[in-house]
């Protein structure tokens, strides 16, 4: 699989999960702009690297976030959305309001910022990809996860929108539902769990990889399960 000749635009693009995301599309051969509020040039020795430290968090952002991409690398073949935040433990009836703005602005609006930044340019070129991740919880909410499901179910929502309005434009547009990923951050969390059971990044970094490829433009309005071992 070849993503020579791409540009990918990768959110949250280092980190528990980004940092397999990037090397996995820099591996495909793709040129990749990523993007966090402080990732740098030296955190990817490649020459297909561009880090663009910036945020998401509103649609000016976004949309000075793709012009940079643009002007710097010609143009954005896909959207690898990575962004997101998680917060449990109190019921909905406990729930306060600043817990849920955050869990949809970081799981929901930067979605939608990034999204209806890049979509112009790929509509006019009939062609691209956006790819999200969300998570288990969005189909399968549980206690104590209230406001995390719902914006990981907003999402879900919103991705499967943009595909059937984007359908006749030629771009694909699909979501990855991971369950607990084995990343650093959660062995610190859940000491006691057993991790051979958990969702490898490098499983996820390899699917986002396919879903940008050609051998992938017929699939669109996907939302695909990941959950490893804890099926």
């Amino acid at each position: 699989m070849t993503l020579e000749n791409r540009v990918v635009l990768i959110t949250g693009a280092k980190g528990g999960l980004g940092t397999y995301v990037t090397n996995a599309f820099l591996a495909a051969g793709a040129a990749v702009a990523g993007v966090s509020r402080s990732i740098q040039q030296s955190d990817f020795d490649h020459p297909r690297f561009t880090a663009i430290p910036a945020e998401i968090g509103s649609r000016d952002a976004a949309e000075t976030l793709a012009a940079e991409s643009i002007a710097r690398l010609g143009r954005i073949d896909a959207v690898v959305h990575l962004v997101g935040g998680f917060a449990g433990g109190p019921s909905v009836a406990e729930s306060d309001d600043s817990t849920l703005d955050q869990m949809f602005e970081l799981n929901f609006r930067s979605l939608f910022h990034i999204a209806r930044a890049v979509l112009p340019g790929m509509q006019s070129r009939r062609a691209g990809a956006v790819l999200a991740v969300g998570s288990r919880a969005a189909v399968e909410p549980q206690p104590g996860l209230g406001l995390y499901s719902a914006s990981k179910a907003a999402l879900i929502s919103l991705v499967q929108t943009i595909a059937k309005e984007n359908a006749v434009h030629g771009i694909s547009v699909n979501a990855v539902l991971p369950g607990t990923m084995d990343t650093p951050a959660n062995r610190r969390a859940m000491p006691d769990a057993d991790p051979s059971k958990w969702v490898q990044p490098s499983q996820i970094a390899a699917l986002l990889v396919h879903l940008a490829s050609c051998q992938a433009t017929q699939v669109s309005g996907a939302v695909i399960p990941v959950y490893g071992g804890e099926v």
